[in-house]
């Protein structure tokens, strides 16, 4: 049997710590299930002693995936580890996995230590994770920056304490793959231990190698390729999971290397992390940006409609990008619409589907054509919306006035229950209005961190989908709709994420919420008004 290669995600902790990425617990569990579904070894679900926010996804995470290795990161410390474990221990493959600096720089300035000190914390730390639990990491932070000899100290005796993996990362992606490659390959030939160890690479992208330093490290001998959907994360981000399996299934002549990664899976898993965060991929990024697979010069054109392999190295299909052939209106019926979802790989149980179709016979009336795009976009709409609440604010109508000589006014009419609440407002445009009249209606104050608005397909008739970001005292939250009227998908983001804020307190984004919330941001005077640099 040829060598695999483990995937361990990291897009939960690395990649949610990079701004814009923080997600809440919900959004993590729909995450977790799309990355078992991809086919990833192990998913880092968090730094359960962060807080109690990410204490309790990293729990709601372990008790959800029943696939994958569940792994909480934890510093070198006894709190850190007992918080890991107790985070972990429900998960049906739980890993502790703990970290210490051993590059002369950081034991200098950051933790002020000597060697000596650092190896005996690692030793203990890795022994006491291993009494409370049988899959233990340990990562030497700033590996690729840490003397040669004194690694292979700290990896040997690592093993001898216990770790079932050893991390070699690449913390601030300063190395090249040569030096990568060395690293590697100074550990694999000179630790007498290692082979009771899986040697993992965890590479950052500040000079944007960390795909090719990870697939140097593995050409040299690692098996585990710590990396994010997109390449999130912090700084300039990490290895992205899409290139480097793509780049071992398309060079199987250079690694010749097993993985269990559902490559089908990539398109609809980085969508699906745009959909949550809101942060759009770039259409130039490898494997799942929207330009991947397009051809607009003449001559490459040519040479796709003659053998698509002159200028395609990989098929769209292998990465889950699908072109269906039937075409979908006001007159279709739900089997033919089961079929596109089908085609698309989408699986929903029949509760789901209904609703889907329900909202899809709702847009047909508006548009002509139905793509697979908008179809997606229903599905995300229904499956990511959160449970209905009796406290929820519903839209019922909105009335517009505005014009480029006046200042536009809202009148907007709520739902709670069986009240209806009727506001009007002005601003300096019909958005930035009509917010202001569900801000009075819901009798809560709010600040605009982020908004967005891009249209879902390239028509004029196309669906638009609005992502907002609001703030209050206790943190941050998302929402999210779409409509082929802009002005009404922005009013159902803002509900989505002002329900969310009144009602859902627990799943505040990010850490430290509260205070950025009341002071880094605009408002949504400013922010509306392109003012958001204060």
């Amino acid at each position: 049997m040829k060598d695999k290669v483990k995937f361990f995600d990291t897009t939960l902790r690395d990649g949610e710590q990079a701004p814009g990425y923080s997600m809440n617990i919900e959004e993590k569990l729909r995450m977790a299930a799309q990355l078992e579904s991809l086919g990833v070894d192990i998913i880092e679900a968090g730094f359960a002693i962060a807080s109690p926010g990410d204490f309790e996804s990293v729990k709601q995470i372990s008790l959800a995936v029943k696939k994958c290795v569940v792994a909480s990161l934890c510093r070198a410390l006894k709190k850190d580890i007992d918080a890991a474990h107790e985070a972990v221990k429900g998960a049906a493959r739980p890993r502790l996995h703990t970290f210490l600096a051993t590059s002369d720089l950081h034991l200098k300035y950051k933790l002020k230590m000597t060697r000596e000190e650092a190896l005996k914390r690692a030793v203990e730390a890795v022994r006491y994770a291993r009494n409370l639990c049988d899959d233990v990491e340990f990562s030497l932070e700033d590996a690729s920056r840490t003397d040669s000899d004194y690694m292979c100290r700290v990896v040997e005796a690592a093993i001898d304490a216990g770790a079932t993996t050893i991390n070699l990362p690449d913390t601030v992606g300063y190395s090249t793959p040569d030096e990568i490659r060395a690293m590697v390959s100074n550990v694999i030939g000179r630790v007498p231990n290692i082979s009771k160890a899986t040697v993992s690479l965890h590479c950052h992208n500040d000079l944007g190698l960390a795909v090719a330093n990870t697939l140097a490290g593995i050409a040299a001998g690692a098996r585990q390729a710590e990396c994010c959907i997109c390449g999130i994360g912090e700084r300039a981000g990490n290895a992205a999971l899409e290139e480097i399996v793509m780049g071992l299934r398309t060079r199987k002549d250079a690694y010749n290397l097993e993985y269990g990664i559902k490559t089908e899976e990539l398109a609809r898993t980085a969508s699906l992390l745009a959909k949550i965060t809101g942060v759009k991929i770039s259409p130039s990024k490898p494997i799942v940006g929207a330009n991947a697979f397009a051809h607009e010069s003449g001559i490459h054109q040519h040479g796709v409609m003659a053998n698509a392999k002159t200028y395609e190295i990989m098929t769209p299909e292998s990465v889950g990008v699908k072109n269906a052939s039937l075409v979908l209106g006001k007159h279709s019926g739900q089997h033919a619409f089961s079929q596109r979802l089908s085609d698309l790989g989408i699986t929903l149980d029949k509760a789901t589907e209904d609703m889907v179709f329900a909202e899809f016979k709702k847009l047909a009336d508006l548009k002509k054509k139905i793509d697979e795009r908008d179809i997606v976009a229903l599905v995300e709409k229904v499956a990511g919306a959160r449970k209905p609440n009796a406290k929820d604010f519903t839209l019922l109508n909105y009335v517009i006035s505005t014009g480029n000589k006046m200042y536009s006014t809202a009148c907007v009419t709520l739902a709670r229950g069986k009240k209806t609440h009727t506001e009007s407002a002005f601003g300096t445009g019909p958005i930035f209005a009509s917010i202001r009249a569900v801000e009075k209606i819901v009798k809560h104050t709010f600040s605009l961190q982020d908004f967005q608005i891009q249209a879902v397909t390239e028509r004029r008739d196309a669906l638009g989908e609005v992502t907002v970001k609001i703030a209050d005292a206790t943190g941050v939250f998302r929402g999210r709709g779409i409509s082929t009227d802009i002005i009404e998908g922005s009013i159902l983001a803002t509900l989505d994420a002002v329900n969310r804020m009144l009602n859902d307190k627990t799943g505040a984004l990010g850490r430290g919420a509260a205070s950025k919330a009341q002071h880094t941001y605009g408002d949504a005077d400013d922010l509306l008004a392109g003012h958001t640099d204060r």
